[in-house]
């Protein structure tokens, strides 16, 4: 992923955000502090309505000048333009109940997000609101035009592309407020989402990809590549489940640990070291089968943990708008 400036680099440390409880306040802090942090603006040379001429004056920039008038009558003319909206911009967000879990341990003790106070526990779903947030309201400060849409096993809401002030709010009030259920089957939502969008775009997917049908996810991904949309997956995982940590505070080494499936409920009992080897063997083989069958379909794979700040993704957006626009 490339990398965005380091200005700021600490406030927009994720655990940092979890004790700010508003999305919108997050979404401004995260957004100014990277634009401040970026050493040339974006905000130049992406595609706009041309609107008239008017006669060249020093100081111009030569790349506008149209050279074709200049060979009609031997003066020179500047192209104006007027701005529109440059690019459609979809959101998605797995909303399943692994995105839940697992809560990071650092702020197991923090007072400052306990229940009931000002900031929320970073979970992956947490997470990924503030990476979803602060994307929208980057997006709508290009002009470009959002839509948004959340689900699990089926489509649980989707608002179209739109690049209004209130849409923007529409789409951080839905972010705030949106449930989670504990059925996950992807493929089935991307296809729907795939034949509702009209308008070719870039499709941002947020997801842990917890799915028992992983050949379904990626054709519903494909279905979008299909559709003529440039597509960038995050996947959003916790420092634990890449590790297989944070069991060990408190425990003995042969202490019995009850893992529960978030989503089927279906358990064990046992230690950790007698699951370890086989757990990091089957979860790289996981990471490993979306890698190489998103790359090969030309989607650009993007593995982050819930610690990654989230001006890194704000900065693959921007790679890929560029690309794009």
């Amino acid at each position: 992923m490339q990398q965005s400036p380091a200005v700021g680099r600490s406030f927009l440390d994720p655990a940092i955000l979890a004790r700010i409880g508003n999305l919108e306040l997050i979404a401004k802090f995260v957004v100014e502090g990277f634009i401040s942090g970026l050493h040339k603006s974006p905000y130049h040379g992406f595609s706009v309505e041309f609107s008239q001429y008017r006669q060249y004056m020093p100081g111009d920039d030569t790349k506008h000048i149209d050279w074709k008038a200049y060979a009609r009558t031997d003066r020179y003319y500047i192209k104006q333009f007027e701005e529109e909206t440059n690019l459609n911009c979809y959101l998605l967000l797995d909303a399943s109940e692994s995105m839940l879990h697992p809560i990071d341990e650092s702020q197991a003790d923090d007072p400052t997000i306990e229940e009931g106070g000002t900031g929320q526990r970073l979970t992956k779903l947490r997470y990924s609101s503030f990476l979803i947030a602060s994307l929208a309201y980057f997006m709508a400060k290009q002009r470009d035009a959002v839509g948004f849409a959340y689900f699990d096993d089926t489509l649980r809401q989707y608002l179209p592309a739109r690049s209004s002030t209130s849409h923007l709010h529409s789409i951080l009030l839905t972010l705030e407020t949106l449930q989670t259920t504990k059925s996950t089957r992807m493929g089935m939502p991307l296809h729907q989402i795939a034949e509702r969008l009209t308008k070719r775009g870039l499709v941002l997917f947020v997801s842990d990809l917890y799915d028992d049908n992983q050949t379904e996810v990626v054709e519903g991904l494909e279905h979008l590549r299909y559709e003529g949309h440039e597509v960038i997956v995050f996947h959003v995982l916790a420092h634990q489940e890449l590790a297989f940590a944070g069991f060990e505070a408190g425990r003995s080494a042969e202490a019995l640990i009850r893992f529960v499936d978030s989503e089927s409920d279906a358990e064990i009992i046992t230690t950790p070291q007698a699951i370890q080897e086989s757990y990091l063997n089957n979860f790289n083989e996981f990471l490993d089968t979306y890698r190489l069958a998103l790359r090969q379909s030309g989607i650009d794979y993007n593995m982050i943990t819930t610690a990654t700040p989230i001006d890194l993704a704000l900065a693959s957006y921007l790679a890929k708008r560029q690309g794009v626009i």
